[in-house]
């Protein structure tokens, strides 16, 4: 089967954008815990253009949280091509890792998207709910698998219903062990 080459939304509305999203699939990640839950990420728009990057999964009963900056990849262009920047490991932020951050889809009214990005090996569906219809689902991962992606390795992630809120519902990590154990692919 021949794969159709990857494109990206035009004319994102990154004001639109912002906002929280909830991680409905993803590929599995040596970024994130096998066992993570509530998996979400909170974009705020600065005044100079970028992006504040809030990723935040809970496991093992703790919250975990990275942030980190998108910007666009070519600022003259008009395609949502996104580059992100962490500064790692979370505790101790010193070396910066930056990765690809392509929308390949987003609906009209802003409620869900599909992230990606060239080597096709991370892949995101997230909706502003904790939850998604199964048809829209099945049309995003149909897009994604037309594109390249191997959707077997889709993983949904669980997410529950009202998700988590506030720094007293669940203890944080703040020794970042879910980042350590991520390293070992734990």
């Amino acid at each position: 089967m021949a794969t159709k080459e990857m494109e990206v939304v035009k004319g994102l509305d990154l004001q639109k954008y912002m906002g929280r999203w909830y991680e409905i699939a993803s590929f599995p990640s040596r970024f994130q815990p096998k066992d993570g839950v509530n998996t979400r990420a909170t974009y705020t728009l600065r005044d100079d253009g970028t992006v504040h990057v809030l990723n935040e999964t809970f496991s093992g009963g703790k919250k975990g949280s990275i942030e980190g900056t998108a910007y666009k990849a070519d600022p003259s262009s008009d395609e949502a091509k996104l580059k992100v920047k962490f500064y790692v490991p979370p505790f101790l932020p010193i070396i910066p890792v930056v990765g690809d951050y392509w929308v390949l889809y987003i609906d009209d009214d802003y409620q869900y998207a599909l992230v990606g990005q060239p080597s096709r090996k991370y892949l995101w569906i997230l909706c502003r709910q904790t939850q998604m219809d199964e048809e829209i689902y099945d049309q995003l991962v149909k897009k994604a698998e037309d594109v390249g992606y191997d959707v077997k390795k889709l993983h949904k992630t669980p997410q529950t219903d009202p998700p988590p809120e506030g720094d007293e519902a669940t203890p944080k990590d703040t020794k970042g062990v879910w980042w350590i154990k991520s390293i070992f692919g734990k």
